[in-house]
């Protein structure tokens, strides 16, 4: 495992990597590393012959009420998790090597970024796509993974990487899930125990509409608004949002098939979760590193 803090270094060690001729994969992360980023990492030594996990909390992300100062921190830690993965770098820069002096570029997708997360965040997916942008100029990966959690921020990436010809493949890695269902996050741990339960109504309300889909129904605001129903009976829980969305347009639909998905944002006490899942389930994209190579 190699850390490496500046970005010449890591464009140096990049520029090495391919040329000898190594498939490079990136995985973006803000560190606080759990299973759902290690699930990442493992798909991305799947897919590259070398894997580089960013570690970095990027501050233009966060709104000003936001947790930017009390997000958790433990470098070591991730580099350590990030190895066992099958990560061999981990490129963790300060604030000023992301964002010298003088810096005042912005990369703004438009469309994808107004509404979901994007009408409550104002600013966040401009810090988002311009701290990728930047990754990806650095690193210069072939291929990069991004959890299927966060689905609206994968549509924007898969957007500004094809709008902007950045030659990088975008994966979807699926979401993972403590074993009572609720989605692994670093804020989990901002949790109450009476928030934590409560939190478990947002699985159960995407189980909810998926078993409903399943059963043949597809009036897709019939399903959100029992959605809504059932988190809104857990004390804690303040819905944001609750949405059927092409999962690469995020056009809102009316009618289900396969590749719509259902996703939310709820506001447990304090916390603010996300969390979606792709009627009909969802495919990596890629074929991997050893099925290429045996033809």
């Amino acid at each position: 495992m190699e850390i490496i803090r500046s970005v010449d270094q890591m464009r140096r060690r990049s520029a090495e990597l391919r040329e000898a001729g190594s498939v490079v994969a990136l995985v973006p992360t803000m560190g606080a590393l759990h299973e759902g980023h290690l699930s990442l990492v493992r798909l991305a030594a799947e897919l590259a012959d070398a894997v580089v996990v960013s570690v970095f909390v990027n501050p233009t992300q966060f709104g000003p009420s936001e947790d930017f100062e009390r997000y958790p921190r433990d470098l070591d830690e991730d580099a350590r998790l990030a190895a066992e993965a099958g990560a061999e770098f981990v490129f963790a820069p300060d604030v000023s090597e992301v964002y010298p002096a003088g810096f005042e570029t912005v990369v703004h997708v438009q469309k994808l970024t107004r509404k979901m997360c994007g009408a409550f965040r104002p600013g966040h997916f401009a810090g988002v796509t311009t701290v990728v942008a930047k990754l990806f100029n650095v690193v210069r990966p072939n291929v990069a993974v991004f959890g299927q959690k966060d689905g609206q921020q994968s549509a924007v990436i898969e957007r500004m990487s094809a709008d902007l010809d950045m030659g990088v493949e975008i994966v979807r890695g699926p979401t993972v899930r403590e074993p009572d269902g609720l989605a692994m996050s670093s804020r989990n741990a901002y949790l109450s125990p009476e928030e934590r339960m409560d939190a478990l109504v947002l699985h159960e309300a995407l189980e909810y509409a998926e078993r409903l889909y399943r059963c043949g129904e597809t009036d897709a605001a019939l399903l959100t608004d029992g959605m809504r129903t059932l988190i809104e009976s857990a004390k804690t829980a303040n819905i944001q949002y609750v949405v059927a969305v092409d999962a690469k347009t995020l056009e809102e639909v009316t009618e289900l098939r396969a590749g719509v998905m259902f996703a939310l944002a709820v506001v447990v006490g304090k916390t603010r979760l996300i969390d979606n899942v792709v009627l009909g389930g969802t495919e990596r994209g890629r074929e991997t590193r050893e099925s290429r190579d045996d033809g």
